[in-house]
């Protein structure tokens, strides 16, 4: 209990720090910050796997301090994870100042020292961000350069470290990047209706020497120390159509999530869309081939990332459709997503009095071709550009959102899914689920909101215990949430594995919003499962208790 109270004395500091700033009229500046604190309880429970909390009270806390004074900025964020929440990594265990910078932001010129984030691109060389929910932050701590010589080229420069939870990795990051827009350097081009912008950058990283072994006969590697990797890309767009394109190669990179091949990585993106009113649609692609880029070659973990591969499958929502999230295999994809969305003009018989949306969105994942050449110390393998091997996601998806009347919202979805686990780096069968999702929302007033979600989803799997994926099985799932006012909201839901009988996942939580402050606790159970973001994801246990989250700005 002490270490508790311990706990919530410190969360109580960090909050009274950030309302006794004097936000206005320090140093002729402006002070802003943001405060946000995540805490979890869990009882051991051994129907749905969840552990009970040895220190009873677990919690995620930052604090975000901003100063700006005309160009010139500067901040620093406090975080404390006493201890993580279930799903994060242990190693952020601690408390103290993560990030910390100076910036000047003129206009020609911005220069930023400390932690920053930046991203090239579509990221396929170089992307430092921050996802709080994932436990991802690859900052870098060093220095970033902007240049704008004349109107329409930037020209960037970056170089540092990478953060390695409470610690800085050892591989050196170097990065420059140029982007042109056609239309602001060349006159004719400046009243023309296709908007051209290419650019391209180059990124390395330098890391020392180790004792890694090739596999037969047992030698030591002739590991490289600088790596590179570089890009092009093409954005275009003329009236309602738009085009973009990147092509990525990265040399020699042997690493432990590749094996130590010393095969090169390349990655294709390309989005062709058109828009119009009430009506809009979009193709992309993409294949990835050996393309892991890490600044230190032994992280096996989720840290250390130089770059990212753009996810071009639907983030979902809703939970079922949600409940079997794509990972994106920086080793070796190719894919495809189409994207139509469609509205039905109102007064017509389809759209009746208020009009009908529609949207179909589809894609497909696969492997890339690997004829084994080698292991440890060789090329690895050789693969075909266009050849696709084995499915690794499918999903196909449908959407209706209709207003009924002034008061009536119903919105009903489709989803077929098919997942490999593969992805999640364990072998098994194929799934296959069918979703179906309906979701009513009832104005009872102009304050007052109902709302009811019900949803289904059959699958061809079953639970099995020697695997222990509680996500098998069929399920059904019923919420209830009521909006009193835009300030106060209650949930009630419940979702149930009927056909394996491996439990009820109850929740009931309440939330209360205040200008720029929000509460909310629950209580319940949640269901093991991975959580995903663009294409990155985390594995969440399943956990039996009580949730509560504060967060606000000033």
């Amino acid at each position: 209990m002490t270490n508790i109270i311990k706990r919530v004395a410190l969360m109580g500091a960090i909050l009274f720090a950030g309302f006794s700033v004097n936000a206005q009229g320090i140093l002729g500046g402006h002070v802003t910050g943001n405060i946000q604190i995540d805490g979890q309880t869990s009882s051991r429970d051994t129907l749905i796997g969840a552990s009970a909390v040895e220190e009873g009270l677990l919690l995620n806390a930052r604090a975000d301090i901003l100063y700006t004074n005309g160009n010139f900025s500067a901040g620093i964020r406090f975080e404390a994870y006493q201890n993580p929440l279930p799903g994060f990594n242990a190693k952020y265990k601690g408390q103290g100042i993560a990030n910390y910078f100076a910036s000047y932001n003129g206009s020609w010129l911005s220069v930023t020292a400390g932690t920053f984030y930046e991203q090239f691109g579509n990221g396929m060389i170089l992307r430092a961000y921050e996802d709080r929910y994932l436990g991802m932050d690859n900052a870098i701590l060093g220095f970033k350069l902007a240049v704008r010589p004349v109107n329409g080229l930037t020209l960037k420069g970056v170089f540092g470290k990478q953060r390695y939870y409470w610690e800085w990795g050892d591989g050196l990051v170097r990065g420059v990047d140029a982007e042109l827009n056609l239309n602001s350097i060349i006159k004719p081009f400046a009243e023309s209706k296709t908007r051209i912008t290419i650019g391209g950058g180059f990124v390395s990283k330098y890391e020392k020497d180790e004792t890694i072994l090739a596999e037969n006969p047992e030698y030591k590697l002739n590991l490289p120390h600088n790596i590179g990797a570089g890009s092009v890309r093409l954005d275009l767009s003329h009236g309602g159509f738009n085009l973009q394109a990147e092509y990525a190669r990265k040399g020699q990179d042997p690493n432990v999530l590749n094996n130590y091949i010393y095969r090169e990585g390349q990655a294709l993106f390309l989005s062709a869309g058109y828009s119009q009113r009430g009506f809009s649609a979009n193709i992309q692609a993409k294949r990835v081939d050996n393309m892991c880029f890490k600044s230190v070659r032994s992280e096996a973990g989720e840290m250390l990332y130089i770059n990212y591969i753009p996810s071009i499958t639907k983030q979902h929502t809703y939970a079922f459709l949600s409940m079997y999230p794509y990972a994106t295999q920086a080793t070796g994809e190719m894919g495809l997503q189409g994207d139509v969305m469609y509205k039905i003009k109102k007064g017509t018989a389809l759209g009746g009095k208020y009009g009908t949306d529609l949207h179909l969105n589809g894609s497909v994942i696969t492997g890339i071709e690997n004829n084994y050449l080698g292991g440890r110390g060789t090329e690895g393998y050789s693969s075909s550009f266009f050849k696709p091997v084995g499915l690794y996601y499918a999903d196909i998806n449908f959407e209706l959102n209709k207003k009924i009347t002034q008061k009536v919202k119903l919105a009903l979805t489709y989803g077929f899914i098919r997942f490999n686990p593969v992805v999640e780096g364990h072998a098994g069968k194929i799934h296959t689920n069918n979703v179906v999702v309906a979701d009513l929302t009832y104005k009872v007033s102009s304050k007052h909101v109902l709302r009811f979600e019900a949803e289904w989803m059959g699958s061809n799997s079953v639970y099995d215990k020697a695997v222990d994926d509680k996500r098998c099985g069929d399920w059904l799932m019923g919420l209830i949430e009521y909006n009193f006012t835009s300030k106060l909201f209650v949930s009630v839901s419940d979702q149930w594995c009927y056909k394996d009988g491996i439990g009820n996942y109850y929740n009931i939580s309440i939330g209360y919003t205040h200008k720029a402050t929000r509460i909310q606790v629950g209580y319940g159970k949640q269901r093991e499962g991975i959580i995903c973001i663009g294409g990155v994801c985390r594995q969440v246990p399943a956990a039996n208790g009580l949730t509560f989250s504060l967060s606000t700005s000033f």
